[in-house]
């Protein structure tokens, strides 16, 4: 049964909680125990434990099926796939030393992931590697990744605390404890080629590391939480609770769709916990033992806040790569403008931008006698029209408005708007590109809506500088200024979704995305400002900057997939709006970030810095994004003369 429903409309897998089981040969009164207990699928070993390869007489295993599982038809193929996930055997040890071990378990893996597969299940739970070598493990591995249908590998991988934690009268197990369990992690998924099949599922202990260094799962491709029922707390009447890191942990876990394993037998005194759902959980007169520890987990859920409405609009769009749009080489379609115009908080910003400029250019004594030019550039539908008109509505100031739009359908539809709203009088309507368009008088305010999710990367400056001569001199650029931002981020899920084409050009290519299963390693810094007028003869647009990140030292090694990229811009004095993460403005969703993708992952050291450099160039046709990472390692250089990526002039 799910935790609950979630208000908010997330209708995300994290709702289901399993629990981890021990063998057992009756798999259909196995998971109908536990089905009926309340929990939504079991993480159960498929083999019996006792079996071994080398075990078994040669003679028989020719002539019959090995023994080492049931049946496929005790259960239906849907109750496989729905209920049930894998865990291979916990005595497989690839890499040991013992050789008849390590033969053993090559062979047991490989059938038991088969067995797996062939029962059609979602995922499949492997054994933690072994922390001092792991190469054989992973090449194994790999193979049956080469050839494995849909199912997901989950890999075991503790949750540990590394930092702090060390014992100066023990060397050895200072040692031990120093090994960061994500570096476990890395070196494995580096082995086996980053394979989007091969997942985490963390084991959480009851002490968790920095808060920096938990946040770096984020961006790894983690499918599921195992907690066990020794990281519980005990609250006053004998149940199980959780710490408030942890509770801040699960509540994380669910919202990046990250389900919740319960394991471990019950070691707290409440067997049981009332509620609505305690007469489904009962079978044959008892309830489920880990109930409690259940309900808990259900609790948690249903006590999160719903999602605002600007997150369920952006649901469908999370992690999904989309390439940046064209606004000067293309027309924008119906749906895209349709989908700016609803973002009403963009447009107020604009219109309180313009309401101040009006209040500072036309004084109260001559607000009924001077009317203010005003000139909307990429006009499109006429969003910033009614904005600029309804400020000047409320300030008490004349209006006559310039509305410069080069898409000629779109033009068609300003056209019928002017004639709705009754705007002849106040509104004219030019069909040209504002760089060739040649205006009949000088504009005091000018007005855009050219910002991309870097700032700059939809040609602003360009644009804005060809529609500058016909500002006055003393005019207001609104916007008047923006700067791009830029931090390195942890994606996993991009990066592989990148990897997938197998090409050179994906790489070298910013996407648009609604950065979410993401792991942000360092504070955003400033890269490119543009200032709007700029009169000065020399100016370019071209530029370049070099920047260092520096790592929290507690958060661990790291690994790099590449930068997420963020705008923030003054529209005129003290009103802004972007969505650097610092200061984004709420609930505006005209713009996701940028993502800045790495050819190959940079690993970063705690304590090592992070050098990036970051180009903007441009040619006669086309502008250019071209960027590197320095040191701790030196990358190729991406995107060389624009080879890959471009926005046409």
């Amino acid at each position: 049964m799910p935790l609950g429903e979630r208000h908010s409309g997330d209708k995300s897998e994290s709702r289901y909680c399993g629990v981890e089981t021990d063998f057992d040969d009756d798999m259909p009164n196995l998971l109908s125990l536990n089905i009926h207990g309340g929990f939504d699928f079991v993480v159960a070993t498929l083999m019996d434990p006792n079996y071994r390869p080398s075990l078994v007489d040669e003679c028989t295993s020719r002539s019959t099926a090995l023994p080492f599982a049931g049946s496929d038809l005790v259960l239906t193929p849907s109750q496989w796939s729905s209920h049930v996930v894998g865990k291979v055997s916990s005595w497989i040890d690839l890499d040991s030393e013992d050789e008849t071990l390590r033969k053993d378990s090559e062979i047991a893996l490989k059938q038991e992931i088969a067995w797996a597969s062939h029962l059609s299940l979602q995922a499949c739970l492997l054994p933690t590697p072994n922390r001092t070598s792991c190469a054989n493990y992973a090449k194994c591995l790999n193979q049956i990744l080469q050839n494995l249908a849909s199912m997901q590998l989950w890999l075991r991988i503790p949750l540990e605390k590394s930092e702090d934690d060390t014992d100066s009268k023990n060397p050895d197990f200072m040692v031990d404890r120093q090994i960061d369990s994500w570096e476990m992690w890395n070196s494995f998924r580096l082995l086996c080629e980053h394979h989007n099949q091969l997942s985490v599922a963390l084991d959480i202990q009851s002490s968790l590391p920095s808060a920096s260094s938990v946040a770096r799962w984020f961006g790894e491709p983690v499918r599921a939480g195992i907690i066990n029922t020794n990281s519980f707390l005990t609250n006053a009447r004998g149940y199980p609770c959780l710490s408030k890191r942890h509770q801040r942990l699960t509540t994380a876990f669910f919202n990046h769709s990250i389900q919740i394993v319960i394991s471990g037998q019950p070691v707290h005194s409440a067997v049981g916990a009332s509620g609505s759902r305690a007469d489904n959980n009962v079978k044959d007169g008892l309830k489920h033992p880990l109930k409690s520890y259940l309900d808990y987990v259900a609790y948690l859920y249903q006590s999160m806040d719903p999602l605002p409405e600007q997150e369920r609009f952006e649901l469908g769009y999370r992690d999904y790569l989309q390439s940046p749009l064209q606004p000067l080489m293309d027309n924008l379609e119906a749906q895209t403008y349709e989908t700016f115009e609803k973002d009403t908080v963009k447009y107020s910003q604009y219109q309180r931008a313009v309401a101040k400029a009006l209040v500072d250019r036309v004084p109260d004594e001559n607000a009924s006698t001077v009317t203010t030019v005003l000139m909307v550039v990429g006009a499109g539908r006429g969003p910033l029209v009614r904005a600029s008109l309804q400020a000047a509505e409320e300030t008490e100031r004349k209006l006559k408005i310039y509305a410069v739009e080069k898409n000629p359908n779109a033009v068609v539809t300003l056209h019928s708007l002017v004639k709705l709203e009754g705007w002849e009088k106040t509104v004219t309507i030019v069909s040209s590109d504002m760089r060739n368009w040649d205006a009949p008088e000088k504009a005091d305010i000018l007005v855009s809506e050219l910002l991309g999710s870097f700032g700059d990367n939809e040609l602003s400056p360009e644009c804005l500088d060809g529609a500058q001569r016909f500002l006055k001199e003393d005019g207001i650029s609104i916007p008047s200024s923006y700067t791009s931002f830029i931090q390195p981020v942890t994606a996993c899920k991009l990066y592989n979704d990148i990897k997938s084409h197998k090409d050179l050009v994906h790489f070298e290519t910013p996407y648009v995305v609604k950065l979410h299963r993401v792991a942000r390693l360092a504070p955003t810094q400033p890269v490119f400002t543009f200032t709007h007028p700029e009169f000065s003869t020399k100016a370019s647009n071209q530029r370049y900057k070099k920047l260092r990140f520096d790592i929290q030292s507690d958060t661990g090694s790291s690994l790099i997939h590449g930068f997420g990229g963020y705008f923030d811009a003054i529209l005129y004095k003290d009103v802004h709006l972007g969505i650097e993460p610092s200061t984004a403005t709420p609930n505006m969703f005209s713009w996701f970030p940028i993502f800045f993708p790495l050819r190959t992952p940079i690993c970063i050291q705690p304590g090592t810095p992070l050098e990036v450099h970051f180009w903007r160039c441009s040619g006669s046709t086309k502008v250019w994004y071209e960027w590197c990472v320095a040191s701790p390692t030196a990358s190729p250089m991406h995107n060389t003369n624009g080879r890959s990526y471009w926005v046409g002039l």
